[in-house]
Formats: structure tokens, C-alpha cells, sequence
């Protein structure tokens, strides 16, 4: 589904400004890695979408094929998202890998609230509870809680990372959408640490705004999940997302209020130290 609104031809150019923008972005980090090197975050949002058009649209430049993508399975899913993840991984062709903490999942008997026994996690798990410093016997399962944000997250992305050797990875993040990321850099590199690998964060689409961003969709045509129409701004997980209005996103009011304050806001407020821990 794309935007049926029209735009301006003065903010096409405008909106054709901010793509060639990350297009620039995106080239620089082909030439920066080798193309196995790469991978690509999608999450069937509306950033990381556009993030994976732009790339697309770099990739049918160069005659070359979308470079390995993930989508994390967190336990806690919009069935909207995955019809239109499925739908455009097909369209675009996209090398999609789906990413579950399988582990946490099974002790959780794949049941949001249930208690999670740290003993009955493997070595890895276990390892990341002691370096976010959760020292407790267990926790409800819970996709966006600090310890369930962690092990369905942050943890699946470095493997993703460590199990196809990917030393770039293209993110779909912009300036406006969190205090947190106002600082972000259009490439970050990442030191090898404990139980994290070395990479470099790639984030094409920083200088979007969200109003850019929903011009942008209008003035390509670029497809979007139904969600977005029903009055959400920003997806998470299913149980702790709400709409933001009943009118389409890109109606509301973007700037006198806050994207995410349909989200789990103690999630929201741990941010900066979820980041500091290898958050997205």
C-alpha cells in the first residue's frame, strides 16, 4: 500500500535531496566493506523500510542484489508486520534472515508473562544477564523489558553479526526520532568487546525527519505497513505499542508530539543504557 496524497513538486525535490543524501551514505559503505561484509536491519517498520528502499535503490545502480537482511523475532508480533515483511521480501527479493532468541523463547514455553528461569538458559544467555547486571533467579517474559529487550535484541543482532561475519551493518535510525540518537554519527564503528563483535553501524536516513520521512513515502510510492494508517507512528511489540490517533500517521501532529510515546515508556526512558549495551 502506498500514500494516496499528493505532493508538491517543490518538495519532491526536497524529499529527492534528502534520498540522494543517504544514497551517498549507502555508496560509501560499498565501498568501505566488501559486499559479503554487509547486512542490512529491517523490522517492517516505516525507517527501516525506507532504509532498505534506499539501499535497493543503490543496489539496481550497481547491477548487484540486496546484501543479507534480519528481522528480529522477538516473541511479541504484529500479524500486520509479517504479512507485509512476507509480501516485500518476495517483491524486492530481499535475502531475508529471520533472528529468534530460540532459547529464551522455549523457557518461556513461547508465552508473553511467563516466568523465565535463568538456570534453565544456556551459557550465552546467562552470560548477557550478568553483563546487564540482572543477578535475580528469573523474569517474566517480556519482549521490551530491559532484560527481555536484551536477550530477544541486542543479543540476536551480535550473532546475527558474529554468524555471517558482517562487519557493516545498515540501520534504519534518524536524529529526530529519539533524544538518545541525536548524536548518532552516520557511521559508528564498534570495538570488539565481551560478547559483542566488532562492526560499524551504518545509518543512512539520520537526517530525516518524521514529516520527510511520510513526504518521501507519498512522493515515491514507497510501501508501508497498514498499521501506520490506523494511527500508529511506531511499532514495537504488539502488547505495549499503541496508536498515537485514529487518523494515518502522517496526518497528525509530528511536530508538537512525541513519536514514540506510543511505546513502552520505561523502555523509552532506559534508552541510553540499553544503547551503551549494544542497543540499536
Amino acid at each position: 500500500m502506498a500514500i494516496d496524497r499528493q505532493i508538491s513538486e517543490k518538495r519532491k525535490r526536497q524529499c529527492s535531496k534528502f534520498v540522494e543524501l543517504s544514497k551517498a551514505i549507502i555508496r560509501e559503505a560499498f565501498d568501505k566493506f566488501e559486499y559479503e561484509e554487509l547486512g542490512i536491519t529491517w523490522t517492517g517498520g516505516k525507517d527501516s523500510t525506507l532504509t532498505l528502499w534506499v539501499t535497493r535503490q543503490v543496489c539496481q545502480e550497481k547491477g548487484i542484489s540486496l546484501p543479507k537482511a534480519m528481522i528480529i523475532g522477538e516473541g511479541d508480533e504484529f500479524e500486520e508486520i509479517e504479512e507485509f515483511v512476507k509480501k516485500f521480501k518476495k517483491d524486492w527479493d530481499v535475502p531475508l534472515e529471520i533472528c529468534r532468541n530460540d532459547d529464551v523463547l522455549k523457557a518461556a514455553n513461547y508465552t508473553l508473562s511467563a516466568p523465565v528461569r535463568v538456570k534453565d538458559l544456556d551459557e550465552r544467555n546467562r552470560a548477557e544477564l550478568k553483563r546487564i547486571g540482572f543477578d535475580g533467579e528469573e523474569f517474566p517474559f517480556e519482549a521490551e523489558s530491559q532484560v527481555g529487550n536484551h536477550l530477544m535484541k541486542t543479543v540476536v543482532f551480535n550473532q546475527f553479526l558474529e554468524r555471517n561475519n558482517i562487519k557493516g551493518i545498515i540501520q534504519g535510525l534518524r536524529w529526530d526520532e529519539h533524544p538518545a540518537r541525536f548524536n548518532d554519527e552516520y557511521f559508528e564503528h564498534k570495538e570488539m568487546a565481551h560478547l559483542v563483535p566488532e562492526h560499524t553501524r551504518i545509518r543512512p536516513i539520520l537526517h530525516f525527519t518524521e514529516k520527510d520521512l511520510w513526504d518521501t513515502y507519498a512522493a515515491f510510492n514507497i510501501p508501508y505497513c497498514t498499521l501506520y494508517e490506523q494511527g500508529y507512528r511506531s511499532l514495537g511489540a504488539k502488547t505495549t505499542s499503541l496508536k498515537g490517533s485514529d487518523i494515518p500517521a502522517w496526518e497528525q501532529d509530528l511536530e508538537n508530539t512525541e513519536e514514540r510515546g506510543g511505546r513502552r515508556q520505561d523502555k523509552e526512558k532506559a534508552m541510553e543504557r540499553m544503547r551503551q549495551l549494544g542497543y540499536m
